[in-house]
């Protein structure tokens, strides 16, 4: 598997072999002088954040579970300025934060985008990142599109049963609050040995399964689940053409459309209130009492949705999936 695109943030292999001398005094250092932080909600504040990461800055010797700001930074593949997630990193960044490369960190042997890895391959990149299993993540966006792809990698971590993760909600007022950033190639870190996890099926809707759905849809005796479509409602009735060359539009029979921009303030695109939310599925006529199912173009976007599921509190999270790969 290749992960070319996490050299901007990952040591070479022989990097760990190659660690500073320590001072006495650095080395007996009591760890209790290290803080160590839980956020109460899966979304966190800038300010939260921000607080944290000064509670509990990074060390050379110290031991104990760390908060690990994860950059998901990625555009589509006919963003009109030809932006890429890793220029941006390097434009500007929370200070120690760490590259997850969605083009990367996939299924190498899948032809379709942004499939998930192996437990194994998911194991070597946290590794590479030097993200300890006990380190709480705090996955964001860019600045200039707010929330687009941080649910997506938050997704990803649970599914692979990291421990500790949340979404920052967002980087835009991130940066608009003035909370500190860094600019330019990030400093080499030290990789981790992080243990292969085991993969949850029940956050995932396989193709054949969901392909059942739809050919039984309208008919009598028919599984009742809800589809909820996060593509921009042009792509999902077909008047629009897909941002990938050769690939048509429409959408999966008895899916409904919920773009997800609906999901997202306006101006700042963070995540709307709870309440809002709630109000907004709830306008939509989505049945909380039936499966739930999150959909897109490649499986990005639909986690915007299921993160806005679960912030809402809406639905039983327990028949709530996301579909890796999904239109495509």
């Amino acid at each position: 598997m290749a992960f070319a695109a996490l050299r901007y943030s990952i040591p070479s292999p022989t990097a760990r072999l190659f660690r500073p001398t320590m001072s006495a005094s650095q080395q007996v250092r009591p760890q209790s002088q290290v803080r160590q932080v839980s956020f109460s909600s899966y979304l966190v504040s800038p300010k939260e954040l921000s607080e944290a990461l000064k509670k509990n800055p990074p060390t050379k010797i110290s031991t104990s579970p760390r908060v690990v700001p994860l950059c998901s930074a990625w555009f589509m593949p006919n963003d009109p300025e030809g932006r890429k997630g890793i220029d941006v990193f390097r434009k500007h960044r929370i200070p120690q934060a760490r590259f997850f490369d969605l083009d990367a960190i996939k299924d190498p042997e899948s032809p379709y985008p942004h499939m998930l890895p192996t437990a194994e391959a998911f194991a070597e990149a946290m590794g590479n990142l030097g993200i300890r299993r006990d380190d709480e993540v705090v996955v964001y966006d860019t600045e200039e599109l707010g929330i687009f792809s941080a649910p997506r990698v938050g997704w990803t971590l649970r599914v692979f049963g990291h421990p500790k993760v949340h979404i920052l909600n967002n980087y835009r007022l991130w940066v608009r609050e003035g909370h500190p950033t860094e600019t330019g190639e990030p400093k080499l870190g030290e990789t981790t040995s992080y243990p292969v996890p085991t993969y949850d099926s029940k956050l995932v809707i396989p193709y054949l399964e969901l392909k059942e759905i739809a050919k039984e849809h309208r008919k009598e005796g028919a599984k009742e689940v809800e589809i909820l479509d996060a593509r921009s409602y042009g792509r999902w009735a077909g008047t629009d053409p897909e941002p990938r060359p050769g690939l048509s539009s429409g959408h999966i029979p008895g899916s409904s459309s919920l773009p997800f921009q609906e999901l997202l303030d306006p101006e700042t695109k963070t995540f709307r209130p709870a309440s809002e939310l709630r109000a907004l599925f709830e306008e939509k006529e989505v049945d909380e009492s039936k499966s739930i199912i999150s959909s897109c173009g490649t499986g990005v976007t639909a986690s915007i949705i299921e993160t806005a599921l679960g912030e809402a509190q809406y639905g039983d999270p327990n028949l709530r999936r996301v579909y890796d790969g999904s239109w495509t």
